[in-house]
């Protein structure tokens, strides 16, 4: 099965990885976390054609926003209509806060 190569703008977020190896039916959690994380608005663009939004949002509130600092998980919540009490928890979770502090450092 032939797969597209990633655009340069999502490949380079994964400088630790041969991307030509990266399969989207097998990394997509990957993928889409270190792009949310990390991504520019082009490849947010990208990911957003590839998955969907719904599929995004999905993975945020699967995820319970690890892996985005809180001011990223606040612009997802904003962009994806994520229920404001919901992230409030996660951000208030025990192990996030140690996480953030620690962060933040």
């Amino acid at each position: 099965m032939r797969q597209d190569p990633l655009p340069p703008e999502v490949s380079s977020l994964f400088w630790d990885l041969d991307s030509r190896r990266l399969r989207w039916d097998r990394d997509r959690d990957q993928m889409i976390g270190r792009i949310l994380a990390a991504g520019s608005w082009k490849a947010v663009t990208w990911l957003r054609q590839r998955a969907g939004n719904d599929a995004l949002r999905d993975w945020i509130v699967r995820h319970e926003g690890r892996g985005l600092s809180p001011r990223q998980l606040r612009f997802w919540e904003l962009l994806f209509d994520l229920p404001r009490r919901e992230v409030d928890r996660w951000l208030r979770s025990e192990r996030r806060q140690v996480w953030d502090r620690r962060a933040d450092r």
